[in-house]
């Protein structure tokens, strides 16, 4: 039987980074049963549309995303949505944050 979901990949990867804003790409991709270059390319699609911003962390090796979270949805169905409204459904803030992955 086919494995499916009600989120898209893209839906599922700005999950992950709403989780750990400083999420590397393997562990995005691992999370979300997906390809690191695949995994790549969602966040590419995400920060060229203005949903996510890419930065560096002080020291300048990883990556820190910050979600656009005001942007309204891409499409809407019946009222504009914005990603942060969304998010809060799927999110939950209140819950344990993960713990940061050690630097090599």
């Amino acid at each position: 039987m086919m494995e499916w979901s009600f989120l898209t990949n893209h839906a599922r990867v700005l999950v992950c980074i709403a989780h750990d804003p400083g999420v590397r790409l393997r562990d995005i991709a691992t999370t979300v049963g997906i390809t690191e270059r695949t995994a790549y390319g969602i966040v590419t699609d995400l920060t060229e549309a203005g949903y996510v911003v890419k930065d560096k962390d002080t020291d300048g090796r990883r990556n820190r995303y910050q979600i656009q979270t005001h942007l309204p949805l891409p499409e809407t169905i019946s009222r504009q949505r914005t990603i942060g409204e969304v998010l809060a459904l799927l999110v939950d803030h209140d819950s344990p944050q993960p713990a940061r992955h050690a630097r090599r």
